[in-house]
Protein backbone atom coordinates (compact mmCIF):
# COMPACT_ATOMS: atom_id res chain seq x y z
CA UNK A 1 0.00 0.00 0.00
CA UNK A 2 1.36 3.27 -0.97
CA UNK A 3 1.09 6.24 1.34
CA UNK A 4 1.47 10.03 0.04
CA UNK A 5 2.65 11.57 3.01
CA UNK A 6 3.93 15.43 2.82
CA UNK A 7 7.58 16.47 3.93
CA UNK A 8 6.21 17.15 7.56
CA UNK A 9 4.48 14.16 8.40
CA UNK A 10 7.30 11.96 6.91
CA UNK A 11 9.89 13.75 9.78
CA UNK A 12 7.36 13.90 12.43
CA UNK A 13 6.74 9.50 11.66
CA UNK A 14 10.23 9.12 11.08
CA UNK A 15 10.93 10.90 14.35
CA UNK A 16 8.06 9.24 16.31
CA UNK A 17 9.52 5.41 15.58
CA UNK A 18 13.05 6.33 16.00
CA UNK A 19 11.94 7.53 19.36
CA UNK A 20 10.00 4.63 20.54
CA UNK A 21 12.92 2.21 19.27
CA UNK A 22 14.63 4.09 21.20
CA UNK A 23 12.81 4.06 24.93
CA UNK A 24 10.55 1.61 24.44
CA UNK A 25 7.44 4.16 25.65
CA UNK A 26 4.30 5.87 23.65
CA UNK A 27 5.49 9.26 21.89
CA UNK A 28 3.75 11.84 22.65
CA UNK A 29 3.22 15.77 21.42
CA UNK A 30 5.42 17.48 23.50
CA UNK A 31 8.47 14.64 22.96
CA UNK A 32 7.74 14.73 19.07
CA UNK A 33 8.17 18.54 18.67
CA UNK A 34 11.97 17.79 20.09
CA UNK A 35 12.92 14.87 18.43
CA UNK A 36 11.54 15.74 15.38
CA UNK A 37 13.58 19.49 15.41
CA UNK A 38 10.32 21.09 13.81
CA UNK A 39 8.99 24.36 15.41
CA UNK A 40 5.39 22.99 15.01
CA UNK A 41 3.01 24.19 17.91
CA UNK A 42 1.54 20.68 19.76
CA UNK A 43 -1.88 21.75 17.69
CA UNK A 44 -0.25 21.05 14.78
CA UNK A 45 1.53 18.12 15.63
CA UNK A 46 -1.42 16.58 17.36
CA UNK A 47 -3.44 17.12 13.87
CA UNK A 48 -0.67 15.49 11.89
CA UNK A 49 -0.41 12.75 14.22
CA UNK A 50 -4.38 11.99 14.08
CA UNK A 51 -3.81 11.77 10.42
CA UNK A 52 -1.07 9.27 10.87
CA UNK A 53 -3.30 7.43 12.93
CA UNK A 54 -6.42 7.12 10.46
CA UNK A 55 -3.70 5.79 7.97
CA UNK A 56 -3.03 3.16 10.60
CA UNK A 57 0.36 4.22 10.79
CA UNK A 58 0.64 4.90 13.89
CA UNK A 59 -1.68 4.05 17.05
CA UNK A 60 -2.75 4.87 20.38
CA UNK A 61 -2.65 2.84 23.59
CA UNK A 62 -5.72 2.57 25.48
CA UNK A 63 -3.35 3.54 28.82
CA UNK A 64 -1.77 6.59 27.29
CA UNK A 65 -1.66 9.64 25.14
CA UNK A 66 0.94 8.81 23.48
CA UNK A 67 1.11 6.79 19.98
CA UNK A 68 3.46 3.50 18.63
CA UNK A 69 4.08 2.44 15.55
CA UNK A 70 1.73 -0.23 13.73
CA UNK A 71 3.58 -3.03 11.72
CA UNK A 72 2.17 -0.92 8.39
CA UNK A 73 4.14 2.09 10.36
CA UNK A 74 7.47 -0.03 10.75
CA UNK A 75 7.29 -0.78 6.97
CA UNK A 76 6.94 2.48 5.59
CA UNK A 77 9.96 3.40 8.26
CA UNK A 78 11.98 0.60 6.96
CA UNK A 79 11.37 0.58 3.28
CA UNK A 80 12.02 4.66 2.68
CA UNK A 81 12.81 6.18 5.86
CA UNK A 82 16.14 4.20 7.21
CA UNK A 83 19.56 5.02 6.75
CA UNK A 84 21.85 2.25 7.88
CA UNK A 85 24.77 3.35 9.90
CA UNK A 86 28.13 1.46 9.74
CA UNK A 87 28.43 -1.26 12.46
CA UNK A 88 30.47 0.16 15.18
CA UNK A 89 32.76 -2.75 15.08
CA UNK A 90 36.48 -2.05 15.01
CA UNK A 91 38.77 -4.12 13.05
CA UNK A 92 39.73 -5.73 15.82
CA UNK A 93 36.59 -6.73 16.73
CA UNK A 94 35.42 -7.96 12.74
CA UNK A 95 38.49 -9.91 12.54
CA UNK A 96 37.71 -11.35 16.48
CA UNK A 97 34.26 -12.35 14.79
CA UNK A 98 35.43 -13.72 11.74
CA UNK A 99 37.69 -16.08 13.80
CA UNK A 100 35.10 -17.89 15.43
CA UNK A 101 34.25 -19.63 12.18
CA UNK A 102 36.07 -22.44 11.77
CA UNK A 103 36.33 -23.21 7.74
CA UNK A 104 37.25 -26.63 8.35
CA UNK A 105 34.34 -27.31 10.17
CA UNK A 106 31.52 -26.70 8.42
CA UNK A 107 28.92 -27.43 10.83
CA UNK A 108 30.96 -25.44 13.61
CA UNK A 109 30.35 -22.32 11.35
CA UNK A 110 26.82 -22.92 11.51
CA UNK A 111 26.61 -23.19 15.32
CA UNK A 112 28.75 -20.40 15.49
CA UNK A 113 27.62 -18.07 13.17
CA UNK A 114 24.29 -18.35 14.78
CA UNK A 115 25.91 -17.13 18.09
CA UNK A 116 27.76 -14.91 16.86
CA UNK A 117 24.32 -13.28 14.74
CA UNK A 118 22.66 -13.65 18.87
CA UNK A 119 25.39 -11.96 20.95
CA UNK A 120 26.12 -9.01 18.28
CA UNK A 121 21.84 -8.44 18.12
CA UNK A 122 21.68 -9.32 21.47
CA UNK A 123 18.26 -10.98 20.18
CA UNK A 124 17.89 -14.73 18.50
CA UNK A 125 20.36 -15.32 15.83
CA UNK A 126 19.09 -18.61 12.93
CA UNK A 127 21.01 -20.28 10.02
CA UNK A 128 20.47 -22.80 7.71
CA UNK A 129 23.06 -25.13 7.45
CA UNK A 130 24.19 -24.93 3.55
CA UNK A 131 21.36 -26.40 1.11
CA UNK A 132 23.11 -29.36 -0.53
CA UNK A 133 22.15 -30.31 -4.51
CA UNK A 134 20.03 -33.34 -4.46
CA UNK A 135 21.49 -35.68 -7.29
CA UNK A 136 19.75 -38.64 -8.90
CA UNK A 137 22.53 -40.92 -9.19
CA UNK A 138 20.15 -44.51 -9.05
CA UNK A 139 16.15 -44.43 -8.17
CA UNK A 140 14.17 -47.34 -7.70
CA UNK A 141 10.18 -48.25 -7.39
CA UNK A 142 9.22 -51.00 -5.15
CA UNK A 143 5.46 -51.96 -5.29
CA UNK A 144 4.32 -51.86 -1.48
CA UNK A 145 0.64 -52.72 -1.77
CA UNK A 146 -2.75 -50.78 -3.90
CA UNK A 147 -1.73 -47.46 -4.72
CA UNK A 148 1.65 -47.30 -2.40
CA UNK A 149 4.90 -46.91 -3.63
CA UNK A 150 8.05 -47.20 -1.84
CA UNK A 151 10.84 -44.75 -4.04
CA UNK A 152 14.21 -45.25 -2.91
CA UNK A 153 16.83 -42.22 -4.13
CA UNK A 154 20.42 -43.07 -3.88
CA UNK A 155 22.92 -39.76 -3.95
CA UNK A 156 26.21 -39.69 -5.47
CA UNK A 157 28.27 -40.55 -1.88
CA UNK A 158 26.41 -43.79 -1.46
CA UNK A 159 23.64 -41.99 0.83
CA UNK A 160 20.56 -43.80 0.67
CA UNK A 161 16.94 -42.28 1.19
CA UNK A 162 13.31 -44.05 1.36
CA UNK A 163 9.96 -42.06 0.97
CA UNK A 164 6.56 -43.71 0.98
CA UNK A 165 4.34 -42.18 -1.61
CA UNK A 166 0.73 -42.58 -2.79
CA UNK A 167 -0.29 -43.35 -6.32
CA UNK A 168 -3.13 -42.19 -8.36
CA UNK A 169 -4.05 -45.17 -9.16
CA UNK A 170 -2.18 -49.06 -8.87
CA UNK A 171 0.66 -49.88 -10.58
CA UNK A 172 1.57 -53.36 -11.31
CA UNK A 173 5.74 -54.03 -10.47
CA UNK A 174 6.46 -54.39 -14.20
CA UNK A 175 5.44 -50.88 -14.60
CA UNK A 176 7.01 -49.94 -11.42
CA UNK A 177 10.13 -51.42 -13.47
CA UNK A 178 9.79 -49.85 -16.78
CA UNK A 179 9.67 -46.76 -14.83
CA UNK A 180 13.07 -47.15 -12.86
CA UNK A 181 14.40 -48.30 -15.65
CA UNK A 182 13.79 -44.58 -18.16
CA UNK A 183 14.61 -42.67 -15.49
CA UNK A 184 18.20 -44.40 -14.74
CA UNK A 185 19.05 -44.50 -18.36
CA UNK A 186 17.62 -40.78 -18.88
CA UNK A 187 18.02 -38.66 -16.04
CA UNK A 188 20.65 -39.83 -13.79
CA UNK A 189 23.55 -37.56 -13.00
CA UNK A 190 20.96 -34.10 -12.64
CA UNK A 191 19.91 -32.78 -10.12
CA UNK A 192 16.00 -32.39 -9.06
CA UNK A 193 15.63 -28.86 -9.86
CA UNK A 194 17.24 -29.84 -13.79
CA UNK A 195 15.05 -33.20 -14.03
CA UNK A 196 11.71 -31.22 -12.89
CA UNK A 197 12.97 -28.30 -15.79
CA UNK A 198 13.44 -31.32 -18.72
CA UNK A 199 10.02 -32.71 -17.80
CA UNK A 200 8.14 -29.82 -18.50
CA UNK A 201 9.11 -29.71 -21.97
CA UNK A 202 9.54 -33.80 -22.06
CA UNK A 203 5.89 -34.30 -20.25
CA UNK A 204 4.05 -35.20 -23.72
CA UNK A 205 6.63 -37.45 -25.14
CA UNK A 206 6.13 -40.02 -22.10
CA UNK A 207 3.47 -42.47 -21.30
CA UNK A 208 0.95 -41.42 -18.49
CA UNK A 209 2.01 -43.95 -15.97
CA UNK A 210 5.83 -43.42 -16.43
CA UNK A 211 5.16 -39.23 -16.23
CA UNK A 212 3.20 -39.49 -12.96
CA UNK A 213 5.92 -41.49 -11.28
CA UNK A 214 8.61 -39.11 -12.21
CA UNK A 215 6.94 -36.28 -10.99
CA UNK A 216 6.33 -38.72 -7.99
CA UNK A 217 9.75 -39.11 -7.55
CA UNK A 218 10.72 -35.53 -8.16
CA UNK A 219 8.38 -34.35 -5.35
CA UNK A 220 9.91 -37.38 -3.25
CA UNK A 221 13.38 -35.79 -3.45
CA UNK A 222 12.33 -32.50 -3.02
CA UNK A 223 10.89 -33.78 0.35
CA UNK A 224 13.84 -35.76 1.20
CA UNK A 225 16.14 -32.47 0.47
CA UNK A 226 13.95 -30.63 2.86
CA UNK A 227 14.16 -32.87 5.45
CA UNK A 228 17.42 -33.34 5.40
CA UNK A 229 18.13 -29.35 5.77
CA UNK A 230 18.38 -28.44 9.50
CA UNK A 231 18.49 -24.92 11.29
CA UNK A 232 20.33 -23.51 13.67
CA UNK A 233 19.13 -21.36 16.52
CA UNK A 234 21.03 -19.26 19.27
CA UNK A 235 20.19 -16.74 22.04
CA UNK A 236 16.35 -17.80 22.73
CA UNK A 237 16.38 -17.16 26.27
CA UNK A 238 17.42 -13.17 25.21
CA UNK A 239 13.73 -12.78 24.42
CA UNK A 240 13.07 -13.42 27.76
CA UNK A 241 14.43 -9.70 29.10
CA UNK A 242 12.43 -8.36 26.33
CA UNK A 243 9.96 -5.74 27.89
CA UNK A 244 8.05 -5.83 24.77
CA UNK A 245 6.79 -9.67 25.61
CA UNK A 246 6.27 -8.23 29.05
CA UNK A 247 4.48 -10.97 31.30
CA UNK A 248 3.07 -12.37 28.47
CA UNK A 249 3.55 -15.87 29.05
CA UNK A 250 1.75 -17.44 26.42
CA UNK A 251 3.50 -15.26 23.64
CA UNK A 252 6.55 -16.78 24.90
CA UNK A 253 5.68 -19.98 24.67
CA UNK A 254 3.87 -20.18 21.48
CA UNK A 255 7.82 -18.48 20.45
CA UNK A 256 9.44 -21.46 21.75
CA UNK A 257 7.56 -23.87 20.13
CA UNK A 258 8.59 -22.03 17.14
CA UNK A 259 12.18 -22.39 18.02
CA UNK A 260 12.03 -25.73 19.18
CA UNK A 261 9.52 -27.27 16.25
CA UNK A 262 11.71 -25.26 13.47
CA UNK A 263 8.83 -26.11 10.81
CA UNK A 264 7.97 -21.94 10.61
CA UNK A 265 11.08 -20.78 11.04
CA UNK A 266 12.22 -23.47 7.78
CA UNK A 267 9.62 -21.90 5.50
CA UNK A 268 10.43 -18.41 6.95
CA UNK A 269 14.12 -18.89 5.62
CA UNK A 270 13.27 -20.68 2.72
CA UNK A 271 11.26 -17.35 1.37
CA UNK A 272 14.18 -15.52 2.44
CA UNK A 273 16.54 -17.81 0.32
CA UNK A 274 15.05 -16.74 -3.12
CA UNK A 275 15.60 -12.89 -2.27
CA UNK A 276 18.57 -11.30 -2.72
CA UNK A 277 20.55 -9.55 -0.13
CA UNK A 278 18.75 -8.26 2.81
CA UNK A 279 15.17 -8.69 3.70
CA UNK A 280 13.20 -7.62 6.95
CA UNK A 281 9.75 -9.25 8.05
CA UNK A 282 7.18 -7.35 10.20
CA UNK A 283 4.68 -9.68 12.38
CA UNK A 284 1.48 -8.29 11.39
CA UNK A 285 1.59 -7.32 8.05
CA UNK A 286 1.55 -10.81 6.72
CA UNK A 287 1.23 -14.87 6.91
CA UNK A 288 5.48 -14.81 6.69
CA UNK A 289 5.63 -14.26 10.39
CA UNK A 290 3.33 -15.75 12.67
CA UNK A 291 3.42 -13.30 15.47
CA UNK A 292 2.31 -9.90 15.64
CA UNK A 293 5.17 -8.49 18.12
CA UNK A 294 7.98 -10.19 16.44
CA UNK A 295 10.69 -9.11 13.36
CA UNK A 296 12.60 -10.91 11.27
CA UNK A 297 15.70 -9.62 9.04
CA UNK A 298 17.37 -12.32 7.24
CA UNK A 299 20.22 -12.89 4.03
CA UNK A 300 20.93 -15.51 2.09
CA UNK A 301 24.81 -16.17 1.73
CA UNK A 302 26.31 -17.58 -0.84
CA UNK A 303 29.39 -20.26 -1.87
CA UNK A 304 31.05 -20.13 -5.22
CA UNK A 305 28.26 -17.50 -6.24
CA UNK A 306 25.58 -19.73 -5.49
CA UNK A 307 22.92 -18.88 -2.54
CA UNK A 308 22.77 -22.57 0.06
CA UNK A 309 21.52 -21.14 2.97
CA UNK A 310 20.06 -18.11 5.24
CA UNK A 311 20.99 -16.46 8.26
CA UNK A 312 19.06 -13.53 9.97
CA UNK A 313 18.28 -11.78 13.55
CA UNK A 314 14.39 -12.99 15.33
CA UNK A 315 13.37 -10.32 17.92
CA UNK A 316 10.95 -7.45 18.71
CA UNK A 317 9.37 -5.17 15.99
CA UNK A 318 11.04 -2.78 18.27
CA UNK A 319 13.94 -3.25 17.26
CA UNK A 320 16.88 -0.97 15.42
CA UNK A 321 16.56 -2.24 12.25
CA UNK A 322 19.65 -0.17 10.74
CA UNK A 323 22.00 -2.02 13.24
CA UNK A 324 20.08 -5.15 12.56
CA UNK A 325 20.75 -5.17 8.62
CA UNK A 326 24.77 -4.38 9.37
CA UNK A 327 24.54 -6.98 11.80
CA UNK A 328 23.14 -9.79 9.10
CA UNK A 329 24.61 -8.66 6.11
CA UNK A 330 28.23 -8.59 7.74
CA UNK A 331 27.59 -11.97 8.86
CA UNK A 332 26.17 -13.37 5.93
CA UNK A 333 29.47 -12.63 3.99
CA UNK A 334 31.74 -13.92 6.75
CA UNK A 335 29.83 -16.90 6.53
CA UNK A 336 29.77 -17.09 2.72
CA UNK A 337 33.90 -16.78 3.39
CA UNK A 338 34.25 -19.27 5.95
CA UNK A 339 32.82 -21.74 3.52
CA UNK A 340 34.33 -21.30 0.81
CA UNK A 341 37.60 -21.67 2.04
CA UNK A 342 39.28 -25.03 0.79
Amino acid sequence: MKFMLDDRAKTLLKALVERYIADGQPVGSRTLSRASGLELSAATIRNVMADLEDLGLIASPHTSSGRVPTARGYRLFVDTMLTARPLDLDAASAEAAAAQLHPDQPQRVIAQAASLLSSLSSFVGVVTAPRKASVFHHIEFLRLGERRVLVIIVAPDGDVQNRVIFTARDHSQAELVEATNYLNAHYAGLTIEEVRERLKNEIDALRGEIAALMHAAVQAGEALAESSEHVVVAGERNLLGVQDFGNDMTSLRRLFDVFEQKTELMRLLDVSSRAEGVRIYIGGESQVVPFEELSVVTAPYEVGGRIVGTLGVIGPTRMPYDRMIQIVDITARLVGNALSVK
